[in-house]
């Protein structure tokens, strides 16, 4: 019961993520101002914000103007919900799922802001850094300093990238590897950059085999970070393990 408790207070909280990762890259107010739709400017009835099933009774679309929904809306929401359900299955009421909780909802705003407008606000990013201090301070890793290194590493990795690229890589991208760097540690923040890199291989090939994008759109890579993220932080000390038992 407290699983599936904790999967609606994601869905809820994903559905204030949205609105949070669409207001703040354009400085509007997270707190003022009720949610509308951005074609039309219709005030939205408690009845449409019910998180991914307002979106699935209304068919995706307006009920006022018919225009399209997002999809990024239910997705958001659905995936909030998942992943607080799964950090509870992986770390019970711990101070891990704490951690595992508020690296989520940074990840949602940010997946919300880089899809929509390919940006990773400043604003963001330090709000969560003290909160995910904090976290891994009342819940270390071992040994506790390699917080600090992952910090270094998942900062410095990108800006070397960013300098040989000459901005292949946005700033925001390096700003978010040192508060991913914090959390994981550095041998679990370099496996999120290999698999970051995987994921973003096989996603753009993909988008342009099936032209969705042609080559000159360019593709915010915020949401493969997360993505590889989550997978070194849930699952990466087995995956280290196996690549270690198996090429070594």
């Amino acid at each position: 019961m407290l699983t599936v408790y904790l999967f609606f207070i994601g869905l809820a909280l994903g559905s204030f993520y949205n609105v949070v990762g669409l207001r703040v890259p354009k400085g509007e107010s997270v707190i003022k101002g009720r949610s509308h739709c951005t074609t039309c400017n219709r005030t939205l009835k408690a009845s449409e914000l019910v998180p991914v099933v307002s979106y699935l009774l209304q068919r995706g679309a307006c009920k006022g103007c018919g225009s399209r929904i997002r999809p990024l809306y239910p997705v958001t929401e659905l995936s909030t919900g998942l992943l607080f359900a799964v950090s509870y299955l992986s770390f019970g009421l711990s101070g891990e799922f704490f951690v595992a909780v508020i690296f989520i909802s940074l990840f949602a705003i940010i997946f919300v802001s880089d899809m929509a407008y390919m940006i990773i606000p400043d604003k963001v990013l330090l709000f969560f850094l003290p909160l995910l201090l904090a976290a891994r301070v009342y819940t270390p890793l071992t040994p506790w300093y390699d917080s600090l290194i992952g910090a270094v590493v998942g900062f410095l990795l990108l800006f070397v990238i960013i300098m040989a690229s000459r901005g292949g890589m946005g700033a925001g991208d390096m700003k978010l590897f040192g508060v991913i760097g914090l959390v994981l540690g550095w041998k679990l923040t370099l496996l999120a950059f290999f698999l970051s890199t995987l994921y973003g291989t096989i996603g753009s090939i993909s988008l342009l085999a099936f032209r969705i994008i042609d080559r000159k759109n360019p593709i915010p890579f915020g949401p493969y970070i997360i993505l590889g993220s989550l997978t070194s932080y849930f699952i990466g000390d087995e995956l280290l393990g196996w690549y270690l038992d198996w090429f070594l």
